[in-house]
């Protein structure tokens, strides 16, 4: 049976997923369309009958909370966060999932996430990476300019995970030292990759280092990282793992370690030569 497929948001711009999901259809012989659906905030309601068609559809900015009303059923991972990223469309209804912590998860594996905490900025999947860091128990701090969308996550994730050990502070306060930098706000990202969060002095003061930003595949922020020799990652791994938990979801397909790595490599690959940077940023 041929599928089809779709990424709404707005705006989409050079999205990598349908490059990623069609790599994911091949190696997995399936016959499936996925395109991209650009839809603003008033429209999405008038969209949902053509969405619901569909086998499935993935959803960035600005819908990942306004989806829910039109759903059927959440999964575990998308009332955890209260964010949907990925809908399976099923005889039963349309389920919603959150697969970007499937992602950043893997991802951060080998990094301690339940150690001291730093993370930056916390709208959107900052969200996610600030309830996965206190459900694995560790001391978190907040670095969000809109102090508003801070308190708010923060006294979110007390009531939620009595014990959790949250604090917010400015960017001027960054003075000490941390086991794990997160970076979830968009300093660094194509086209402005000369730009850094936070600065070398503060680099070297943290012993492991994750970016969500994979456009470009190492911003400024890995790249002195690296330098430095800490383990740093970016966050190319994380938009692939996330993709393959959807075809999962969506078709029950599976995939080796090995097919994914080579999969990662070749989309940074794959985006270095779409939007090609200086070769070195520092």
């Amino acid at each position: 049976m041929f599928r089809k497929y779709t990424l709404i948001g707005s705006p989409l711009g050079h999205s990598m997923s349908p490059w990623i999901h069609e790599h994911l259809f091949a190696m997995a012989g399936r016959q499936a369309e996925y395109t991209l659906t650009e839809i603003s905030p008033e429209d999405l309601q008038q969209h949902m009958p053509a969405l619901k068609s569909l086998t499935g559809f993935n959803i960035t900015i600005p819908h990942k909370i306004s989806i829910i009303p039109y759903l059927q059923t959440l999964d575990e991972t998308a009332q955890r966060y209260h964010s949907v990223n990925c809908v399976h469309n099923t005889p039963d209804g349309s389920i919603g999932y959150n697969t970007d912590c499937e992602g950043f998860l893997r991802s951060v594996q080998d990094f301690p996430l339940d150690g001291k905490v730093l993370l930056i900025g916390c709208g959107g999947v900052g969200r996610m990476m600030a309830t996965e860091a206190i459900r694995h128990k560790a001391n978190l701090t907040i670095s969000e300019p809109n102090q508003k969308i801070a308190k708010a996550l923060k006294a979110e994730l007390e009531n939620a995970y009595p014990g959790a050990k949250i604090r917010l502070i400015s960017a001027d306060q960054l003075e000490e030292n941390f086991d794990l930098l997160m970076n979830a706000c968009p300093v660094g990202m194509y086209p402005k990759t000369e730009n850094c969060p936070v600065n070398d002095a503060f680099i070297s003061r943290c012993s492991h280092v994750f970016d969500v930003i994979y456009n470009p595949t190492e911003t400024v922020l890995i790249q002195k990282a690296k330098a430095m020799q800490i383990p740093a990652v970016g966050g190319a791994a994380m938009l692939v793992w996330q993709a393959v938990r959807a075809h999962e979801i969506w078709d029950g397909d599976t995939y080796t370690a090995e097919q994914i790595q080579k999969l990662i490599s070749d989309m940074e690959q794959e985006i270095a030569r779409l939007f090609p940077v200086k070769e070195s940023l520092l």
